[in-house]
């Protein structure tokens, strides 16, 4: 009898550590993006383990894919322009579309980009702007321009850059009246320049979350910031401010994907639909302050963060932004740019 319970225990146990083996989603995302109960709520819906890894930027994150990391993770959040290399180097599986029913949510302004034409391996997740995180006095009028930042005649302290390629040199093109996907060399060594004099006169380069936290800490004045974390930031401190410069910046728009190897295909595509049903989407954007690219979660938004610019940009606002592209072997341009930047 005694054997028998014993053998019996052994197989229940057993069982239980395959299920959980079996049921688990490993998702890398980045920092402060996701609200955790909506990670606790898909856990006990699903009967899954979630874990989640962090990064800071997309060249981390593509990098860590590349060196073995399309078996260790189920979701992936990659930013729009890097989407097509991801493609290319084979990192990324396709979507089956009939596991994830509710991409129907997505507003067409978002589906259906030129990096993924058809929504073939992606699948919107949230967007939203660059801009100045920036501690600021009551009544004080501040002049909305990159010029704080690149302008010695116009600083207002100290000051950090953000650690994303592409946001910050773009920002130096947008500064100086140029396309932030411009193959001019002259255009490119000009915002060089203008970014090593900058970082001259900064605290450095930090990932956008760091830069949030600082300018709360009182560490530096200012930052170039992603707007959301700028948003939250303003929440728990009245003294600071947010804005997309009058010169333009860049809009982006971030998705989920699955890496070639995902351990569990199936869970992430339903992790995927799980994020794209109208009132959990509602829910992401409520929680981490970025605009949703869902569009039947809309109604489910705080009305607050609907009128919120520095959320939701205005019309006038949106004509300035533009969207980062791929440049095909162009790119490497900026990532040498990139690479020269940092090392002076």
């Amino acid at each position: 009898m005694i054997k028998r319970l014993i053998v019996a225990t052994i197989t229940i146990f057993l069982t239980a550590s395959a299920w959980a083996e079996k049921h688990k989603l490993n998702v890398y995302i980045w920092s402060e993006y996701i609200d955790p109960k909506i990670i606790e709520q898909f856990a006990k819906e699903n009967d899954c383990k979630v874990t989640v890894d962090l990064y800071e930027d997309n060249e981390s994150m593509m990098a860590k894919l590349q060196g073995g990391g399309t078996s260790l993770y189920d979701i992936c959040v990659p930013s729009d322009y890097i989407i097509p290399a991801l493609i290319k180097n084979g990192l990324l599986a396709p979507l089956r579309k009939e596991n994830v029913p509710n991409i129907k949510n997505v507003d067409p302004k978002f589906g259906n980009r030129e990096y993924d034409p058809g929504n073939k391996y992606t699948a919107p997740y949230q967007w939203g702007t660059v801009g100045l995180f920036i501690r600021k006095k009551p009544g004080e009028t501040v002049d909305e321009t990159w010029g704080l930042i690149f302008d010695p005649k116009k600083s207002i302290g100290s000051f950090l850059m953000i650690d994303d390629s592409r946001a910050a040199i773009g920002a130096a093109l947008k500064y100086k009246g140029y396309s932030l996907n411009t193959v001019d060399k002259k255009q490119l060594k000009e915002a060089r320049d203008l970014i090593i004099a900058a970082k001259k006169r900064s605290l450095g380069f930090e990932g956008g979350v760091g830069i949030k936290n600082k300018v709360l800490a009182k560490v530096c004045k200012a930052g170039m910031v992603y707007n959301g974390d700028a948003v939250r930031g303003m929440k728990e401190d009245g003294e600071t401010y947010f804005f997309a410069p009058r010169e333009g910046t860049e809009i982006w728009l971030d998705n989920m994907a699955i890496p070639a190897k995902a351990p569990d295909r199936d869970m992430a595509e339903k992790f995927i639909n799980y994020i794209l049903d109208a009132k959990v989407g509602a829910q992401l954007s409520n929680f981490n302050q970025y605009a949703t690219p869902n569009a039947a979660a809309k109604e489910f938004i705080s009305a607050a963060d609907l009128k919120n610019t520095a959320i939701y940009p205005s019309d006038e606002q949106m004509k300035t932004l533009e969207f980062v592209r791929d440049l095909g072997s162009k790119t490497g341009w900026y990532d040498e740019l990139w690479t020269g930047i940092k090392s002076k």
